[in-house]
């Protein structure tokens, strides 16, 4: 199966020195792919900390340009894992649903959309007024014409008509409209987060930076000791 997303994630104090360090991460991931990544792109969470998503890759048609550079990974990671689990007939009324544009401005709204489907019908192969005219008289019986008169109705201005009444979509590939059901938001932010997707971590400091770190650490406990000691070595002196 092809890989529904991917982020080029960006050390941004490197970018801001004048060079691109970053790497893609496949979505969705572990915290382990993301702290062997951020190891490699050289952000530590100590002297590099901060990071940005420069580009994506993905086959889902319309979600690129939803997405932006500052993005949170566990958001992402979440979406990916939503679009993961679709079936081909679900993805396509995805990428239809995106094309509709209701619930496309940020990846909040972009999970939400994914869950809830079920408030749209979208029909393929249904390119223009004319199509959605004989697609409603002629499959979903929304108007009688006796066999007689079929070739004197103007199914395109029928199809107008409807099109305007549902508020509905021509996109790539088909129609979309939605069907009344309530869209619910099941997803209201990063409290929401299932902890599987919890995953951003940096990496595991090496070890001859913690054995460094220990030992500023006991120097700094230590000189208290040895400032007090000073003055009393300085009177001896005198």
């Amino acid at each position: 199966r092809k890989q529904m997303l991917e982020a080029f994630v960006t050390n941004l104090g490197h970018y801001n020195e004048g060079y691109l360090d970053g790497e893609y991460l496949k979505l969705p991931a572990t915290t382990e792919d993301v702290q062997a990544l951020l190891k490699r792109i050289h952000v530590d969470g100590v002297r590099y900390e901060e990071i940005f998503i420069t580009d994506y890759e993905t086959d889902v048609s319309g979600l690129h340009d939803c997405l932006g550079e500052y993005e949170s990974i566990e958001e992402l990671n979440y979406l990916a894992s939503l679009l993961d689990d679709m079936d081909k007939s679900e993805l396509i009324k995805f990428e239809a649903a995106l094309a509709f544009g209701e619930y496309t401005g940020s990846v909040k709204n972009l999970i939400n959309l994914a869950q809830n489907l079920d408030c749209y019908e979208y029909y393929p192969d249904i390119h223009n007024e004319d199509d959605l005219g004989r697609f409603y008289i002629e499959e979903m019986c929304t108007l009688e014409v006796p066999e007689h008169l079929q070739n004197y109705i103007d199914y395109e201005a029928y199809g107008r008509d409807m099109s305007l009444d549902d508020n509905g979509q021509f996109v790539d590939g088909g129609y979309i409209v939605e069907n009344g059901d309530s869209f619910v938001e099941l997803y209201n932010g990063r409290d929401d987060l299932p902890e599987e997707h919890k995953i951003f971590a940096y990496p595991e400091p090496e070890k001859s930076i913690r054995d460094t770190l220990r030992q500023y650490q006991q120097m700094i406990d230590a000189a208290p000791t040895a400032a007090r000691s000073r003055p009393a070595q300085a009177h001896e002196e005198r």
